[in-house]
């Protein structure tokens, strides 16, 4: 394949990867505790380039990009008062603790419900947990003290889907304070995800146009070389 078509070709993969990510983003950009995500564009390697008559080094040319998940950007987002007893926001260092079928995991969304157990739940079902990993029940009243939910700080937190996160859990209780009534709004800006969106369509459109540009010009040539007497 021809270089300038490769490096294009991976170019434009790597845009789209990212409009992907960028996507995803923006429809979760009212989710409560949602961290955007991130991606790392790279030089996938470069190819020496040598005098062929000589061997002589001239230098080297990149061979295309590749994209690579980064960690989530885990900003502070906006605390916004909703007066529910069962919603919970972290403001500071943390994660709360759910438990699910496939086991322990983390989130910064605190938009808990009751089950019909008395337990306090997430919006899937799954049982919220105190500091010592226990399930907790809600009061009487339809409150659960913010004191009563663990605070967790994590390590190299990765994104697995639904808001959760899995991390290397650090040892005590993170520093971060739990209110009720409040919820932590997305970390997502709309306005600057569609910019990020609006340069990588730019980017996927460029590469476009230079794939049909290096198609034209190799059609030329074939077309020039087989005219030759």
């Amino acid at each position: 394949m021809d270089l300038g078509l490769n490096i294009a070709a991976s170019g434009m993969l790597a845009e789209q990867v990212q409009e992907d990510q960028i996507a995803n983003d923006l429809a979760n950009a009212s989710t409560p505790g949602y961290k955007a995500a991130s991606s790392v564009q790279q030089s996938f390697g470069a190819l020496l380039l040598q005098n062929t008559a000589t061997g002589q080094t001239v230098g080297s040319v990149a061979a295309g990009v590749e994209v690579t998940q980064g960690p989530p950007v885990m900003a502070q987002g906006p605390i916004q008062t909703t007066g529910r007893p069962l919603d919970f926001a972290i403001t500071g260092q943390g994660f709360f603790a759910v438990k699910t079928a496939g086991g322990t995991q983390y989130t910064r969304n605190g938009q808990f419900t009751v089950n019909s157990r008395g337990l306090l739940v997430d919006q899937v079902g799954d049982e919220v947990l105190s500091q010592t990993g226990a399930p907790i029940k809600v009061g009487a009243a339809g409150t659960v003290p913010p004191t009563a939910l663990g605070v967790f700080n994590l390590k190299n937190p990765a994104e697995l889907g639904n808001n959760n996160f899995l991390g290397t859990v650090q040892a005590g209780r993170a520093t971060g304070q739990v209110a009720s009534g409040e919820l932590e709004g997305s970390g997502v800006d709309p306005i600057q995800t569609m910019v990020q969106m609006e340069a990588a369509l730019n980017a996927y459109t460029a590469g476009q146009q230079t794939i049909s540009t290096i198609s034209q010009t190799m059609q030329e040539s074939a077309s020039s070389v087989a005219q030759v007497p």
